[in-house]
């Protein structure tokens, strides 16, 4: 990063908007929007029961997650190969943990205010530390991948049999407590993500000759994947543990249903991206929302998590479940952001809650610093 002399101090400067890859920005908001869109399925249109056999809801839930991580392992590469083990934990932790401590501390601070505590309820830290993993499952999972692989990279650098070796240890590992279904299910899409990101050119050179067919096959084979997918394909009820003969058809199906969705998904993303990029909107979304998905994970991971003491909607009808999904998801993502632009600027409050630090802004050029 390039700095200037002001005052006879040393002030960095931001980086070129090249630096970022507005594409993945774009693919990033988009998936943030359907994160909130799937919750919003869920906790409004049929809360909290039958959503399993929605056709929207399971268009979801085959890409989503899985494509997020897929994103972030990609991304990841500069920062698992460029720097040493304790600077990139260091740095992965004072990413993610931190703004998910504040809003998890936030999150107890309304409960104890707002709402009656049960006489049978687990002690506040124990409630706190549910809360903390449980309610941020995906965050915990993107450092427990990140962490992984940053091992592996340090005894070979991060090769592509030994990912592959560790995706399927930690897939098929007899492992259903807390959030580790969870974990086993996205780790491989971690991997996946970096390996790509490893071996671009290689990948860039095979599409560029295959990729009609590549995306013929993968549509045709999502369609499938689709149409076989059902309440026990999804991880949360199948918690990635195999038993018996179904099992393991529910949990491969759930691997390769997701790998190929995800394929489809990132090639309609990236061309949408392409074709849009000068659309007002399309910018919007790769700018604004793609670049405060952690914030915007952070917040509606808090509200539905608040949603779960509240009792709504029994007698609502169709419309008015829709204009209150729509009104929620719409602030959801409208408090995010202002929150974004108001802490952006300010010290540690923008590390604390955004996970990141100050936005540097790009100084003048004046001769006499020169």
């Amino acid at each position: 990063m390039r700095a200037r002399i002001v005052g006879g101090k040393t002030v960095p400067e931001a980086p070129e908007a090249d630096d970022r890859d507005l594409a993945l920005d774009f693919a990033k908001g988009i998936l943030i929007v359907l994160v909130i869109f799937g919750h919003l399925i869920q906790y409004i249109f049929y809360e909290g029961d039958g959503f399993w056999d929605s056709t929207c809801f399971k268009s979801i839930y085959m890409f989503h997650m899985p494509l997020f991580m897929a994103i972030s392992g990609y991304l990841s590469r500069s920062g698992l190969l460029g720097k040493s083990f304790r600077q990139a934990i260091g740095d992965r932790a004072l990413q993610l943990l931190v703004p998910t401590l504040f809003w998890c501390t936030l999150l107890e601070a309304v409960k104890l205010l707002m709402f009656p505590r049960p006489p049978d309820a687990p002690g506040n830290l124990l409630q706190f530390m549910h809360d903390f993993v449980g309610t941020y499952w995906f965050i915990w999972a993107a450092f427990a991948s990140f962490l992984l692989v940053k091992l592996i990279s340090i005894f070979n650098s991060g090769s592509a049999r030994s990912l592959l070796v560790s995706s399927i240890l930690v897939a098929v590992a007899p492992v259903t407590f807390s959030i580790f279904p969870l974990i086993k299910y996205t780790y491989p899409f971690f991997c996946m993500g970096f390996s790509f990101a490893q071996s671009r050119d290689w990948w860039t050179s095979i599409m560029r000759y295959h990729k009609p067919g590549l995306m013929m096959s993968a549509s045709i084979a999502a369609s499938l994947c689709f149409m076989a997918w059902r309440e026990d394909t999804y991880v949360y009820n199948n918690l990635a543990l195999i038993q018996d003969l179904q099992s393991a058809k529910d949990i491969l199906l759930m691997f390769f249903g997701s790998t190929v969705a995800s394929a489809v998904m990132i090639e309609i993303l990236l061309q949408s991206w392409k074709i849009g990029r000068s659309n007002r909107v399309v910018r919007f979304i790769a700018v604004e929302v793609g670049q405060s998905t952690l914030v915007l994970y952070l917040v509606q991971a808090t509200v539905f998590r608040l949603m779960d003491l509240i009792q709504y909607g029994e007698q609502w009808a169709p419309t008015m479940r829709s204009g209150a999904a729509g009104i929620l998801g719409t602030m959801i993502i409208a408090v995010a952001l202002a929150v974004r632009w108001s802490v952006r600027d300010i010290p540690y409050l923008s590390q604390i809650m955004l996970g990141t630090p100050p936005r540097l802004v790009r100084l003048p050029s004046n001769p006499a610093n020169n």
